[in-house]
């Protein structure tokens, strides 16, 4: 990828860029984990609205 900045700026971006404070580790992202997430919410919201008109009728 080219970068549209000249050579003197892009060496400050990429000086910046290697600070310590942005080389954050990060875990992989787990998609499978994300879904499961989603269902459990879903479920779990599907059926505290079952219980609530349940509850009021």
């Amino acid at each position: 990828m080219t970068s549209r900045l000249n050579p003197e700026d892009q060496k400050h971006v990429e000086a910046y860029l290697q600070l310590s404070q942005h080389q954050v580790e990060r875990r992989p992202f787990r998609p499978w984990m994300l879904l499961v997430l989603v269902l459990a919410v879903t479920i779990g919201l599907g059926l505290l609205s079952r219980l609530i008109s349940y509850l009021t009728l």
